[in-house]
């Protein structure tokens, strides 16, 4: 007799439960997820953008994928950006996820998913900068911050829970008060010394470590001589960043032919120089020892952020979530299940 798939809901809650304080173990399912994609072993479509001409500012994107063994599951993250959101108290994201079946196609679950999406960002960011900065053998010792929302929170608290530790920890916001909030996050969190600075041109200049984590849509900082320190550049929101900037440096990137779309600064580094040899290699490269960084140059991270790294931490969140008996599951979800009825 064929049993009845079953299907579950897993709240923020739970999601936040599950990874409290599990950087590092998060930061390991990431690494493994993007060596599977390294090995040919994942689907990762192109996103699709569901756009709005009376609200140009908002966007809603899908991100299918499917990733292969040990992890084993199909899936898509549905995950809205509205910054109007923040000015009334709302966080920009949110995001749902589902989880499906490989053997039956069956949807298995529906996770929040803000909360993965933030933490396989952080992941992936402290990841790249770990391993980047090993490759360089260049250890980071003042990191600054572009952006203080709750994507650079979480990078943050990978970073620091990845062995990276700072003299001094710079911030800048177009919104002072953001700013400020994010240095007393800062000082909570342990930071002995953090600077607020009024551009992001002078704490550039003053890090060896930049994050920017911001809502850009096309660049702000356009002078490739802002890098002229050779810092280490985690181009999170992948378009701050001028093409003049992106052809100047060592450029990384978590997927070539993804990073290379929707006006993102490599796409427009690309359209300028009309070629990808500014391109050095992707971050499963520099971790299989096929491209080694310099420490003479500049090295900027760009991350389009692929839908099978929140499969993997997804999976993982349902695994922990499905071991502990307390998945919360909805009767009679599927109901026709007789053909002829």
């Amino acid at each position: 007799m064929t049993q009845v798939p079953s299907f579950a809901v897993v709240s923020g809650e739970q999601v936040a439960g599950v990874l409290h304080g599990k950087e590092k173990q998060v930061t390991g399912v990431v690494e493994a997820a993007y060596r599977l994609h390294g090995e040919g072993r994942t689907i990762n479509p192109d996103s699709y953008f569901l756009r709005f001409p009376d609200r140009p500012s908002a966007r809603i994107i899908a991100l299918p994928a499917s990733i292969g063994q040990p992890v084993d599951v199909h899936g898509i993250k549905w995950i809205s950006s509205f910054p109007e959101n923040v000015a009334a108290g709302l966080p920009r994201a949110s995001a749902v996820l589902i989880l499906n079946d490989t053997t039956n196609g069956y949807p298995l679950a529906c996770l929040e998913s803000s909360i993965i999406s933030a933490a396989r960002t952080a992941a992936s960011a402290a990841l790249a900068a770990t391993t980047l900065a090993a490759a360089r053998g260049v250890t980071p010792r003042r990191a600054g911050f572009v952006g203080t929302g709750l994507i650079a929170r979480y990078i943050h608290t990978y970073l620091a829970a990845n062995g990276l530790s700072f003299d001094d920890v710079g911030v800048f916001d177009l919104d002072r008060g953001h700013a400020e909030g994010f240095g007393g996050y800062l000082a909570l969190a342990g930071e002995d010394r953090v600077t607020i600075h009024d551009d992001a041109e002078s704490l550039i200049a003053a890090s060896d470590l930049v994050v920017l984590a911001t809502i850009a849509g096309e660049p702000h900082l356009h002078a490739p001589e802002l890098l002229a320190h050779n810092p280490l550049v985690l181009h999170v929101s992948l378009r701050d960043l001028s093409p003049e900037i992106i052809l100047s440096s060592c450029n990384i990137l978590d997927d070539v032919e993804h990073c290379l779309k929707a006006g993102t600064s490599p796409h427009l580094a690309e359209q300028l120089s009309g070629g990808r040899s500014f391109v050095d290699g992707t971050l499963c490269d520099v971790l299989d020892g096929r491209v080694t960084p310099p420490a003479g140059r500049p090295v900027v991270f760009s991350p389009f952020g692929l839908g099978v790294l929140d499969l993997a931490v997804a999976s993982y969140v349902y695994d922990e979530v499905n071991a502990s008996g307390d998945l919360r599951t909805v009767p009679g979800f599927f109901h026709e299940l007789k053909r002829h009825g």
